[in-house]
């Protein structure tokens, strides 16, 4: 059976929306390893290797949008398509205090047969769909832990992530922030700028309109969560985007 590094939903949804999910899943293709890491299984199904919740909440966002998805198919301990291909974090040998077997003796070719056959084709697939319209706007979906190892605990239960181009991403957080039961973090829980991600690439090289929402992942833990979350934000980014002229 043939290996897709990506999926798309939604491909022919006329909308301008284009809702990307970098860290989708925690699937280890065959060809890395024989399909394994060295890392146990349960390290394997939390944040280090991918996005927990956030699929989801692509998949129902997108549908609410009226736009297409792409999620990723690999994760993100194989190689991570949120990174420059010159990013020292491309591969990861330690995560959040994980040792990562799998990637200790990655060699150069081992790291090039991974761009050629995860990164760069999904890379390939969202430039294509970021210019089926003029107008594309991106929403890069994210999940963060409620706390890492040995650091306080994260108060947020929304962040909005951005570089230069503020132009979706303030005033959704200003949005957000008169919802009375959300904590929204402004660029939290972490920066936006990171030169040579998929924002980067995608949008701002373009002058697209985007965001990257990071949503703390015990709140998307369901489907029934994430649906909700979905429901939530998708008349939100819509009303902003109207306000401002997006």
């Amino acid at each position: 059976m043939m290996y897709h590094p990506f999926q798309i939903v939604g491909q022919d949804r006329p909308e301008r929306w284009l809702v990307t999910c970098d860290h989708a899943s925690n699937c280890v293709p065959d060809f890395v390893n024989g399909g394994c890491l060295g890392v146990a299984p349960q390290d394997m199904a939390r944040h280090i290797a991918y996005d927990v919740g956030a699929a989801g909440v692509t998949r129902a966002l997108a549908e609410a949008l009226g736009g297409p998805a792409i999620l990723s198919n690999f994760s993100r301990l194989v190689i991570d398509p949120n990174r420059g291909e010159d990013d020292p974090t491309l591969v990861m040998r330690l995560y959040d205090g994980t040792i990562i077997p799998g990637n200790r003796h990655a060699k150069p070719e081992d790291i090039d047969r991974r761009l050629n056959r995860l990164y760069r084709p999904y890379h390939t697939a969202l430039a294509e769909l970021a210019a089926r319209r003029a107008d594309t706007v991106i929403v890069s979906v994210h999940s963060f832990t409620p706390q890492l190892r040995g650091r306080p605990p994260r108060p947020w239960h929304i962040g909005l992530l951005y570089a230069a181009d503020q132009r979706l991403a303030k005033p959704l957080i200003a949005r957000l922030a008169q919802e009375p039961d959300l904590c929204v973090g402004d660029n939290e829980p972490y920066t936006g700028h990171l030169p040579g991600d998929a924002i980067a690439r995608h949008a701002i090289a373009y002058e697209r309109p985007n965001v990257l929402i990071e949503l703390r992942n015990d709140l998307i833990e369901t489907p029934a969560q994430q649906t909700a979350w979905a429901l939530r934000l998708a008349p939100i980014l819509q009303e902003v985007a109207a306000q401002t002229g997006l």
